[in-house]
């Protein structure tokens, strides 16, 4: 039978989503987290540190994710820094992730009228408690479908950390089509998986987003 495989493999499947659920739960943290930094800085910080953030965009926009995380893992041991291939593709994971959110979380910065930071500032505010109590929750529900959709592609994109060895799920499909040579079978099951998380961390996203942030965000 075409299948006959599959029930002894429900192990190895879930292992390696398992693992692709841990990679993009730090990512979406931890990239979240560095982007809100980076597009802050990028608008009100030092001229070297805007121009760096600027840099580090360009550089990661337009280079393959591959090539950086092929950089970061073979790469950096040149230079005396080894890294896990776990940690390795959760740091390519975030700095890619980080510098298109960047620019997301920028847009949704720009779009807060500038006069909700000045009526803030002049009632005794500081600009820290102004951007973290007043702007930054109206960015992030301006952009919030847009960082949502970025988050699942950062999902789907970690398919190519199987390249460095991490046992996240198409590693899993790698090694069970070696074994079964059912190719088809093996990459259709893996494909509805993918599916499933990405229909999952969608609706996951949306219903945290609507938590938080409050309704109006899909």
């Amino acid at each position: 039978m075409a299948f006959a495989w599959l029930p002894g493999a429900l192990g190895d499947i879930a292992r390696g989503a398992a693992t692709t659920v841990l990679l993009i739960a730090v990512t979406t943290l931890a990239g979240t987290l560095l982007s809100i930094l980076g597009a802050a800085g990028r608008r009100n910080g030092p001229a070297l540190l805007r121009h760096a953030i600027g840099w580090y965009v360009e550089i990661v926009r337009n280079t393959p994710f591959l090539v950086q995380l092929f950089f970061i893992f073979f790469g950096l041991p040149s230079l005396g820094i080894r890294l896990d291939p776990v940690l390795a593709a959760m740091l390519a994971m975030t700095l890619n992730m980080a510098a298109y959110t960047i620019e997301i979380v920028g847009a949704g910065l720009d779009a807060v009228p500038a006069g909700q930071t000045e009526a803030a500032l002049s009632l005794g505010l500081r600009p820290r408690q102004v951007f973290i109590k007043i702007v930054l929750p109206q960015a992030l529900k301006v952009i919030y479908p847009a960082l949502t959709s970025q988050i699942v592609i950062m999902m789907l994109e970690s398919a190519v950390v199987s390249q460095i060895a991490v046992r996240e799920l198409t590693y899993e499909a790698d090694m069970l089509q070696a074994r079964t040579f059912r190719s088809f079978e093996t990459y259709l099951v893996v494909t509805i998986v993918y599916l499933a998380l990405s229909m999952a961390l969608r609706r996951l996203l949306v219903t945290g987003g609507r938590r938080v942030l409050g309704a109006g965000v899909s």
